[in-house]
């Protein structure tokens, strides 16, 4: 028997941008959206005027259900294709994603970890202290000699290390060696930075071995290497007395660091806007009524969506 197959159309222009920009909210009311991909959403809007519009009709319909996503008490069990396919099930498959998988997938299996807005000490022995700060995951690792060692998957850390072997610390492309330093390792976006605070310490990486001393900062990434330079490091470690400093940064580098240590997230669509610069200090109890201060600094128009999402136009 012979089964004819007739292709499926292709959806029309304007039904493939709508689904992306649903697909765009999903992950960032997801709770697992990170800096990254709030960049990547910037970009996909700024590609046309159809694309912006887009996503400014999807984030009014989610606005506009937000009454019925918060009278849901369970999750029911929706997919993306439920979204899709009516309103209620958009706020279903949001409540789904949100509570099912707390905190997302990064850094899983890790020894040492810290949720978001949270800061940790721990104790490892051996002279060995680390202070982690917020969203950040550290494991364990053993060397070929035996010696303790440990690797940053991801956030921020500040490591005292006082004995007589050197630690090991892996971070992105490269390794760090100290015996008698204190340094202030970040690794976001794929992107490294090191900072020495007191003492010495060694970097290897990319076929470079780079000494740094109290005060030095060194940027890398597995694409390049920046080469090092002399830093303010009450500034770097502003966030262990619970405050952010932002010294002549972009007001979209700003966003993307308060990102770091609220719930939900906060979105610039505004490029101009983003490329502002900024002069500010933060108190990390500020932060739940940052987005009304850049509202009422610069003027912009702030919407309210699912998950503590705040959309800045």
């Amino acid at each position: 028997m012979n089964i004819f197959r007739f292709p499926s159309p292709e959806p029309a222009p304007e039904d493939r941008l709508h689904s992306e920009a649903r697909d765009w909210l999903i992950l960032l009311t997801s709770g697992q959206a990170t800096a990254a991909d709030a960049r990547a959403l910037r970009q996909w809007c700024a590609q046309s005027a159809e694309h912006a519009l887009a996503f400014e009709r999807t984030k009014a319909l989610w606005h506009g259900l937000k009454p019925a996503a918060e009278a849901l008490q369970t999750p029911r069990y929706f997919g993306r294709r439920a979204f899709l396919g009516g309103a209620v099930a958009a706020s279903a498959a949001f409540l789904l994603v949100r509570y099912s998988v707390p905190g997302g997938f990064s850094g899983i299996g890790a020894d040492y970890i810290t949720e978001v807005g949270e800061q940790r000490r721990f104790d490892l022995g051996d002279g060995v202290s680390l202070e982690l700060n917020t969203q950040t995951r550290v494991s364990r690792r053993t060397m070929a000699d035996g010696a303790q060692g440990i690797e940053l998957l991801s956030g921020e850390v500040e490591v005292l290390a006082r004995q007589t072997t050197p630690l090991k610390v892996q971070a992105g492309a490269g390794w760090l060696s100290a015996s008698q330093a204190r340094f202030n390792l970040r690794n976001t976006d794929q992107s490294v930075c090191v900072t020495c605070l007191d003492g010495a310490l060694l970097v290897d990486v990319q076929g470079q071995r780079i000494h740094l001393e109290s005060g030095q900062q060194l940027t890398y990434s597995a694409q390049q290497v920046s080469p090092p330079k002399t830093v303010d490091t009450s500034a770097v470690i502003a966030w262990r007395q619970q405050v952010l400093v932002f010294n002549d940064a972009t007001l979209s580098q700003v966003i993307d660091e308060i990102n770091r240590y609220r719930p939900g997230m906060l979105l610039l669509l505004n490029a101009e806007l983003g490329k502002r610069k900024v002069q500010a200090r933060f108190s990390l109890d500020q932060l739940a009524g940052v987005a009304l201060l850049i509202r009422d600094a610069y003027g912009a128009t702030c919407t309210e969506l699912p998950g503590g999402v705040v959309v800045l136009s």
